[in-house]
């Protein structure tokens, strides 16, 4: 039991030093070498866990999408009018967002590069399921643009990214008020 333990411990490990590495550093600047130096591991080590650093990053974006939509639907039910279940999904989409700082960041990196495979962004996208269901309704029930999901997401979750950086910087800060905007804008921009 103890070695499966230390055999989890250092995959976590790895997928938290690719995490913070290429946070700070991007995806190519992030060699296997400096992602199993941080992790304390040999490299050798990695390919144990990873076919390659492709793998690596690919496992890594599914792993953290999956928590990230966990968090998001969490508390989150289909029966819920549309208007209020967005409400809840976006409200913990931003908590999460601000909470995970780090996994969020890596996930916007991911989104806006090449660098993901398309079978893990297809794989990513499937954990956003209950959100495009949502969606699906809610253009059913003529509350939402009947538009493309992409143009949907562009509109009203990608700006949390933008709006999470700016508060890592220190340019702005997010309070309650703040965010009762973001969310209502967020609303505006896609309702009918």
């Amino acid at each position: 039991m103890a070695k499966l333990q230390k055999s989890i411990d250092k995959r976590n490990e790895l997928i938290k030093a690719t995490i913070e590495l290429v946070n700070n550093n991007g995806f190519h600047a992030t060699p296997m070498s400096k992602i199993a130096k941080m992790a304390n591991v040999s490299p050798a080590t990695i390919y144990l866990y990873f076919e390659n650093k492709q793998d690596l990053v690919n496992k890594t974006y599914i792993e953290v999408k999956e928590k990230y939509t966990k968090y998001a639907f969490e508390t989150y039910e289909s029966s819920m009018p549309v208007k209020k279940g967005f409400e809840i999904i976006w409200k913990r989409i931003a908590e999460f967002k601000l909470k995970e700082c780090e996994n969020a960041m890596f996930l916007a990196q991911c989104d806006n590069t090449p660098t993901i495979d398309e079978t893990s962004r297809q794989e990513g996208i499937k954990h956003l399921q209950p959100l495009l269901d949502l969606w699906a309704r809610g253009k059913n029930e003529g509350l939402i643009k009947p538009v493309s999901d992409y143009i949907l997401y562009a509109y009203a979750i990608n700006p949390l990214s933008f709006l999470m950086i700016t508060q890592k910087r220190g340019a702005f800060t997010l309070d309650k008020t703040h965010l009762e905007e973001a969310y209502q804008s967020a609303w505006n921009s896609i309702k009918i």
